[in-house]
């Protein structure tokens, strides 16, 4: 009986698990500690030389349907790409993109903004898009500030500026690499 429900609902199992494959959660452990190398890089980089940066990094909800724009990039997470992408008057610099496990799957998003009226008249725009986007998503957001130079992060609707390099990897680690995330999915 029970190879016979698996042969009836093969197609069905087979879209089910092609989906999980595809969630970030799924990417190995040293894939995940390497895109946080990358993006911590990046942001050091870019921070150094005043470049602005949003980087969302999906979590388990899809990012794509949260977003109002994007050009579909699709490859791998390297600090040589991401620093491309946010170089000033190109034609993909305006906006966010979007890591999907170890890929770069979308750039120039604009995300949503936040409506809260809470906040200071100095936190721009990019801050308020990084807000925005994980008051509505599970994603975490680091934001390069152009003016100051100050990294941030924003997850679950908090905003959290002038980071460390070394805060910021905490903070990543603490959220991606959770140990109960992993004991689950078996």
């Amino acid at each position: 009986i029970a190879v016979g429900g698996l042969v009836i609902f093969q197609p069905e199992l087979r879209r089910m698990l092609a989906e999980l494959g595809n969630l970030p959660l799924f990417a190995s452990t040293s894939e995940q500690r390497e895109s946080i190398e990358i993006i911590l890089q990046t942001c050091e980089r870019l921070a150094d030389v005043r470049i602005g940066a949003l980087i969302a990094i999906e979590q388990s909800i899809q990012l794509q349907e949260t977003v109002e724009s994007g050009i579909k990039v699709d490859c791998d997470v390297t600090s040589e790409m991401l620093e491309t992408i946010f170089f000033p008057n190109n034609a993909v610099h305006d906006g966010g993109v979007i890591i999907r496990g170890d890929r770069i799957a979308y750039a120039a998003c604009i995300f949503p903004l936040t409506q809260r009226t809470d906040l200071s008249k100095t936190i721009g725009t990019r801050h308020r898009a990084a807000i925005g986007l994980t008051e509505e998503t599970d994603a975490i957001v680091v934001v390069v500030s152009e003016e100051t130079g100050l990294i941030s992060h924003a997850y679950k609707g908090q905003l959290v500026r002038g980071v460390t390099i070394e805060e910021l990897r905490a903070f990543l680690t603490s959220i991606i690499l959770r140990p109960a995330r992993s004991n689950n999915l078996l």
